[in-house]
């Protein structure tokens, strides 16, 4: 295909997919069926976890819930229940432990069956300046932020891609498209979650394996506990989320095959306003927005893990 052609070809497609984007915000879009898929959350013993599972009660799936917390994995396996899920399963697993992710893994695959809805939520924070964060610390939430997304991709993905069906979801965070001050591991671990997760949808897609949808979920601060005493400067441009809503929109994403979703929406504004004006003015929208003190009151939750 010469030039003029692709060029053609580009600026036709350009047209259309940008128009049926404008039509998709304000058109409600049909929700898939996913009734008898096997849902796999990872963190599922808590906050957006737990309510993500809550959600999926009600759509005839098979649940798995992983978490290291066991206690909260009984409490989100009885209320899914209550809620009227017939097919929940539970499994303890440190996602910051490769082999313990495979092994468990192994054991989903031979006890339940081929996971065809992967969630991966699981994730801490330290709260700490950089310089302040133990090493092992640093490790550890790369580890369970993003690291862990890698091995259960391995553990699950071939599943998908022989049958080209499935759904990869990545619950990573507005600061993994954005530095913010005092969460430089975490920013680190988010990014990396982004980037590996769009990567491997680029690949599935390359290789012809649309049937595998992606969602990815970034969110600015969201009400769990895991960033107990942090703030918004401007709670109407900027939002404390609440859980139950945060839940109900990665629910909604996956049933309709969004691709990217940022939370609250004024993120779609501030993230293209990021890439277009010069670097000085953008640290000055951050102060003004209080992306330099976000994290100063910061307390987290008892057990920094979601």
């Amino acid at each position: 295909m010469n030039i003029l052609l692709e060029s053609l070809r580009l600026i036709f497609l350009t047209i259309y997919y940008n128009l049926e984007a404008f039509l998709k915000f304000f058109i409600p879009q049909r929700k898939k069926d996913v009734s008898g898929e096997i849902v796999l959350i990872t963190g599922s013993g808590s906050g957006i976890g737990r309510l993500m599972a809550l959600e999926f009660a009600l759509l005839d799936v098979s649940l798995v819930l992983w978490d290291i917390n066991v206690d909260g994995l009984k409490e989100t396996a009885e209320q899914v229940k209550e809620k009227g899920a017939s097919r929940v399963h539970y499994y303890q697993c440190d996602c910051s432990d490769r082999e313990a992710v495979y092994r468990v893994a192994d054991q989903v695959k031979s006890e339940i069956g081929d996971v065809t809805i992967l969630i991966n939520n699981a994730g801490i924070v330290s709260g700490k300046k950089f310089m302040d964060t133990p090493d092992a610390l640093i490790e550890k939430t790369l580890r369970v932020n993003a690291m862990s997304h890698f091995w259960t991709y391995k553990a699950f993905l071939p599943a998908m891609t022989d049958k080209n069906h499935g759904h990869l979801v990545s619950v990573a965070s507005s600061a993994g498209l954005i530095g913010v001050n005092g969460l430089a591991d975490y920013c680190a671990s988010k990014f990396a979650a982004v980037g590996f997760a769009e990567s491997v949808a680029l690949e599935l897609l390359s290789a012809g394996k649309d049937g595998i949808k992606t969602t990815i979920v970034c969110p600015f601060l969201i009400n769990t506990g895991l960033f107990d005493g942090c703030g918004t400067k401007w709670p109407r441009l900027m939002p404390m989320l609440e859980p139950d809503y945060v839940a109900r929109r990665i629910v909604s994403a996956i049933l309709t095959d969004q691709v990217f979703v940022l939370l609250p929406r004024s993120l779609y504004f501030l993230m293209a306003l990021k890439g277009i004006i010069p670097y000085k003015q953008s640290v000055i929208l951050g102060m003004y927005f209080g992306a330099f003190n976000f994290m100063d009151a910061f307390k987290g939750r008892e057990k920094k893990r979601d």
